[in-house]
């Protein structure tokens, strides 16, 4: 009796094991950019209802599963190159505590609920998720192989992330805020080619390919351009967007998250985890927090 309690003692603590693997293989500490999903309800505030709340709640958590998918597909596919990455070497998938091929069985699985939720909900918002996947599955085959189109499709699913949360919720979405998330992510994503040239260095070459044809000067440049961009564009997004022009009371936290950000990735070495850093580096937490504590505030009294 004592020998049968041991073993279904064993047997439940190695299902908790799977499932907890599988959680991480779906890398919630990932999830904060699906945030992005409610950048539409943030800007619509003053019309907002428990309604919309609730199916801007939904996105975000399909598209939680979806990403989640996507990390998946991407981790199993890269198992080889994953293992001679300093950091990601120890993914669940790489580092061989979780079986590769019940892991894609499992993301299989929970991509067909989650688009079949989509489309249920909203036809145009399953769709924009269903692209979402198929960009990310080219990415993760072929295009993060092709340099400077690699950063442009993380970019796109930033966007698309922005799109899918204001189609939930019926909400128009204006040209310029599109083009300052793109910038935006834009910036992220050379940041992180940036970090993962440094980390690898003279062995960039292991990894992946494609940072063969970048240099830390070409990125570096880039991120100029882009920043520069970034804060113009969001500029003009306050004053002609035909919102209140009190937005432009916004663009200081916009120019200090950028600038601090910067500071982290050139004089820090960081950039590697967008995520990781926005909920690390204190000013920069603090500083995304007024600013949807000032946006929110404009809303509701000028609007």
């Amino acid at each position: 009796m004592l020998s049968n309690s041991i073993k279904l003692k064993e047997r439940v603590a190695s299902k908790q094991n799977i499932l907890l693997l599988l959680l991480l293989q779906l890398r919630p500490h990932q999830w904060t950019k699906n945030l992005l999903v409610f950048a539409a309800l943030l800007f619509s505030l003053h019309k907002v209802s428990i309604h919309l709340l609730g199916k801007s709640l939904i996105a975000f958590f399909l598209f939680c599963m979806v990403s989640g998918c996507v990390y998946i597909l991407n981790d199993f596919a890269d198992i080889k190159n994953d293992q001679n990455h300093p950091e990601k070497r120890f993914r669940p998938m790489a580092s061989g505590a979780l079986n590769p091929f019940l892991g894609l069985a499992f993301g299989c699985g929970l991509l067909i609920a989650s688009l079949f939720s989509a489309f249920h909900f909203d036809l145009w918002f399953g769709s924009v998720l269903l692209f979402y996947f198929l960009i990310n599955v080219a990415y993760s085959f072929k295009l993060k192989h092709v340099v400077i189109l690699d950063v442009m499709i993380i970019s796109a699913g930033f966007v698309l992330r922005a799109i899918g949360g204001s189609l939930m919720i019926g909400t128009p979405f204006t040209p310029w805020f599109l083009l300052c998330t793109m910038l935006l992510s834009l910036f992220l994503a050379i940041s992180k080619r940036r970090h993962e040239l440094y980390l690898l260095q003279e062995e960039k070459g292991s990894h992946r390919k494609v940072l063969d044809n970048y240099s830390i000067e070409l990125l570096n440049q880039l991120n100029t351009i882009v920043t520069s961009a970034t804060i113009i564009s969001y500029s003009l997004f306050t004053f002609t967007s035909g919102r209140t022009i009190q937005l432009m009371w916004t663009i200081p936290f916009v120019i200090f998250g950028i600038f601090r950000y910067l500071y982290l990735i050139m004089m820090g070495n960081k950039g590697g985890s967008p995520e990781k850093v926005l909920l690390e580096d204190k000013p920069i937490l603090v500083t995304v927090l007024l600013y949807v504590v000032a946006v929110a505030s404009i809303i509701l009294i000028f609007e």
